[in-house]
């Protein structure tokens, strides 16, 4: 039957497979809200749209599906554009629909009325496009729900006029049978079953794209070693003697691939945040794999290439070489003689943190997925935790956007309802988003959020006195974390040893709604 095109779009989602939106209802989107509670939709109500965006973005991460938030017009939309930029700069499927006037060429002054709406929002995303009748709404969105499965998953956004929003439409159309998208066969893959047929010391490079169950198996069946990216940590499972780790940027891993005799990099972008240097440092075939052209044809020129997904690329490959005889070039000892000497300058970096994320980390249940924050504990983490489930760690590596732990984690702690799920921030890009606190308490999610308060911004002071600038700006009057947590109503604690830590946070797991756990670099 007709409906206002609002209430017909959150109808489509749930035809689509969307079971969660989240945003913040305002005069100009309100239609948006007339059909979700009729689709079946859960709605989680922001603090900040800022806030919606990080839940859209970790719910999305958690669950594979694309991330789903409302917005209104002008600020509404500004305010969400930096987890677009997030999302599009970490390969995150989102869709983003916001209200937008109906003109606005020859009137000036409406409320929330920006210049140019559709170009600031395409800046941080994938596209921006303005739907003027229901059936452009509705191409927009079976676009966007076809290139989140078929091409590299980035933020979109669809404007819909106000006036659209309340028309009268027909129901959107029932969902077509979905594209498939092109799988990597063993003719594809041949020239790369020729140079591992030949490779004494085959070198992986495992990134956020190299989805798959079967790499600690292919690895293994190779007797390959391996790098990971941080959104690859895990794809070799922890323990894997031959795992380099998510140690790329350690100015050492440019030798080690050097001295591969085969460099295989699948889904990643070998971008700056990963290696923080121009040449991966290869002298011998690089071989990409990655669905989007742009990376294939990086400065990395790469001598063979193919365009597959990781997924489908590790199935063929694991079915290819099933009777392969493995490499014997690669020692475990070496590997760990490696690991263990990155460690330790880890440790002289950022001295102190490395014994607090063990100790946290045996608190953690093997299967908890955890959302950081830019803070120099996550940085530490990233290098040195091993995670014995692949995509079970987000951190916000590519924009990096402070503030994205929180609400982050309440969008995974959503998706994981009856799982384990944790947040690590640090004090001050925790303040960016806090008030996300109130969420976490209204959906009593059992939300450990580990706060590592150095009262500072410390990376940033430790960067200033390396290049010989007097640290300024970088200390703010903190609040006091455990009573601003209670007042929200969180539980909160403020250990004092590892132990106590430990206690709390297994405590934490097991509570009724989230807990605050105020750790500080003095903790024994």
């Amino acid at each position: 039957m007709k409906r206002p095109l609002g209430a017909q779009i959150s109808h489509m989602l749930r035809n689509r497979g969307v079971e969660v939106v989240f945003g913040i209802p305002g005069v100009h989107n309100l239609e948006l809200y007339r059909g979700i509670e009729e689709a079946g939709i859960t709605h989680v109500l922001a603090r900040h749209e800022q806030g919606a965006g990080f839940m859209a973005d970790g719910y999305a991460r958690a669950t594979g599906r694309p991330g789903v938030a409302y917005v209104i017009t002008g600020p509404g939309l500004c305010n969400i554009m930096t987890p677009m930029g997030q999302g599009y700069s970490d390969s995150v499927p989102m869709l983003v629909i916001s209200s937008c006037l109906d003109e606005t060429a020859s009137r000036r002054g409406q409320l929330h009325q920006m210049k140019d709406q559709q170009g600031a929002a395409a800046a941080v995303c994938d596209w921006s496009l303005r739907a003027e009748t229901a059936q452009a709404a509705y191409g927009l969105v079976e676009r966007a729900f076809e290139e989140f499965e078929l091409s590299r998953p980035r933020p979109k956004h669809i404007q819909i006029p106000i006036a659209q929003l309340e028309a009268q439409a027909e129901p959107a159309p029932f969902p077509n049978q979905p594209a498939l998208r092109t799988r990597a066969l063993k003719p594809d893959i041949a020239p790369v079953l020729s140079l591992l047929n030949t490779a004494r010391r085959p070198l992986f490079i495992l990134g956020g794209g190299a989805r798959s169950n079967l790499w600690r198996q292919i690895l293994n069946q190779l007797g390959a070693a391996c790098f990971t990216t941080c959104p690859g940590r895990g794809l070799a499972g922890a323990g894997y003697a031959l795992d380099f780790g998510a140690s790329l940027a350690r100015p050492g891993s440019a030798d080690i691939i050097g001295s591969a005799d085969l460099v295989i990099a699948v889904g990643t972008k070998l971008a700056e945040v990963d290696l923080w240097r121009e040449e991966l440092g290869h002298g011998a075939i690089l071989v990409r794999v990655d669905l989007d052209p742009e990376v294939l044809s990086d400065g990395q020129r790469a001598q063979v290439k193919l365009q597959a997904d990781g997924d489908s690329f590790a199935r063929t490959l694991w079915e290819a070489t099933e009777e392969a005889k493995p490499a014997t070039g690669w020692r475990a000892e070496e590997v760990a003689e490696v690991r263990a000497r990155w460690r330790a300058e880890v440790d002289a970096e950022r001295p102190g943190i490395i014994a607090v994320a063990d100790a946290l980390r045996a608190a953690m249940p093997a299967d908890a997925m955890i959302y950081s924050d830019m803070t120099q504990f996550a940085y530490v983490a990233n290098e040195i935790w091993d995670m014995s489930y692949p995509f079970h760690w987000h951190h916000p590596a590519g924009f990096g956007a402070l503030g994205y732990a929180l609400p982050a984690g309440i969008g995974g702690a959503v998706a994981r309802r009856g799982k384990p799920t944790a947040v690590i921030a640090g004090d001050y890009g925790f303040q960016y988003t806090m008030q996300e606190l109130g969420v976490a308490v209204e959906l009593g999610l059992p939300l450990p959020i580990i706060l590592w308060d150095n009262g500072k911004l410390q990376e940033i002071e430790d960067s200033m006195v390396r290049v010989q600038i007097a640290p300024n700006a970088v200390a703010a009057h903190n609040p006091d974390f455990c009573k601003l947590a209670e007042a929200f109503g969180a539980a909160s604690a403020a250990p004092e040893t590892l132990e106590e830590m430990q206690r709390a946070v297994r405590a934490a797991f097991k509570a009724d709604g989230p807990t605050l756990i105020r750790v500080t670099p003095g903790i024994l």
